[in-house]
């Protein structure tokens, strides 16, 4: 099996710790506050084969899987007892509790998108903005067939992954749930979690992209201030020792598909009880405006991080995904500055400083 790592978030160093990540520094000044809206934007993404345009649906459908499914995958008789139809079940399972979590603490409501494909897949997008407690909370599922070009394959595989070379799209099947939560308050941690299933389905005889399957996925948290205590409940409730980030893993596929099914199923139900009592705690704290400007810095550097690095942002724009789902993690409002550091020893520096020097927390 892959080994775990530590998601943590990407950030901007004080002077006495350049040394340590010179290369986070961003070179552009831009000393602007903005409002991130996720509307279509006019870069046109390019990609050797692009996705089916996606159709507006009135109704969630019972499935997004194609009927073919199960003819190609098993000798079963029902699509739900696929690995595919299973998958796709516990992710719309999740979906719906973590947004009823939410619900119950903002009092606020999704707004529901559903989209089909003519080909088969689609997926429901679900977003609060503007709530009591959030400012966006964004849980989309997706269940996705198409053509992958080679740099997207390279994108959901890893960009050191051997099997990149190969020069012709790759067929494949992705289905997941992704979701991020901005709060308001920046004393409550942003919280972000994905958990996905992919196969390739190459021909036989197709140099590197083999006939292949994995599961993938994590739960991170990114807090503006450091509350011990919360830190140690987030990462406790798993009973296990991690960093200020999260749980992380990718590319699994060395034991068989319904041990790491019942994993990632156990992974989507942590997800609240690890992350409601931290808002809880946090949602009413008072603060002031300089607590606000350094979650907006913060959150510059998380969409920096999340258009740069992150790799299913890279898969879906390649392959010509929904841009209003793809985008849906963006906060609503962020905040650039060149160079910015914050006082030695402060709250804020210590955030940084735990980033960069990891600790044991329980």
């Amino acid at each position: 099996m892959h080994s775990s790592h530590i998601s943590l978030p990407i950030f901007s160093p004080p002077k006495t710790l350049k040394s340590q990540f010179l290369s986070s520094l961003n070179p552009t000044p831009l000393p602007i506050q903005t409002r991130l809206l996720s509307t279509r934007p006019t870069l046109t993404i390019r990609s050797a084969v692009a996705i089916e345009k996606e159709t507006p649906e009135d109704e969630r459908p019972e499935t997004f899987l194609r009927q073919s499914d199960d003819a190609a995958a098993s000798l079963s008789s029902s699509s739900a007892s696929s690995v595919r139809g299973r998958f796709e079940k516990m992710i719309r399972e999740a979906q719906d509790s973590v947004c009823e979590a939410i619900e119950a603490v903002d009092g606020g409501k999704f707004e529901e998108d559903v989209w089909s494909r003519p080909g088969g897949g689609g997926g429901i997008s679900r977003v609060l903005q503007e709530g009591n407690v959030w400012e966006k909370a964004g849980v989309n599922v997706s269940v996705v067939y198409g053509m992958m070009p080679p740099e997207a394959y390279r994108a959901a595989k890893g960009e050191g992954s051997a099997e990149g070379a190969k020069a012709g799209p790759v067929p494949f099947f992705a289905a997941g749930i992704s979701s991020v939560l901005h709060p308001k308050n920046p004393f409550a941690p942003t919280l972000h979690f994905n958990y996905r299933y992919f196969e390739t389905d190459a021909p036989k005889d197709a140099p590197g992209a083999p006939r292949q399957w994995w599961f993938g996925g994590g739960t991170d948290l990114t807090p503006a201030y450091i509350f011990e205590e919360d830190v140690k409940h987030f990462h406790t409730h798993r009973g296990e020792r991690r960093g200020l980030g999260g749980i992380f893993f990718d590319d699994l596929n060395d034991y068989d598909q319904e041990m790491l099914l019942a994993f990632s199923t156990e992974c989507t139900k942590s997800v609240i009880p690890a992350y409601i009592p931290i808002i809880e705690r946090c949602k009413d704290m008072p603060f002031t405006e300089r607590h606000k400007a350094w979650q907006q810095l913060r959150r510059g550097r998380y969409v920096e991080f999340n258009l740069v690095y992150d790799r299913g942002t890279t898969f879906g724009l390649k392959t010509g995904g929904r841009i209003e789902s793809i985008l849906v993690s963006l906060p609503l409002t962020a905040r650039w500055e060149y160079d910015h550091e914050p006082e030695e020893e402060s709250e804020e520096w210590k955030l940084l400083d735990a980033c960069i020097n990891p600790k044991e927390w329980v």
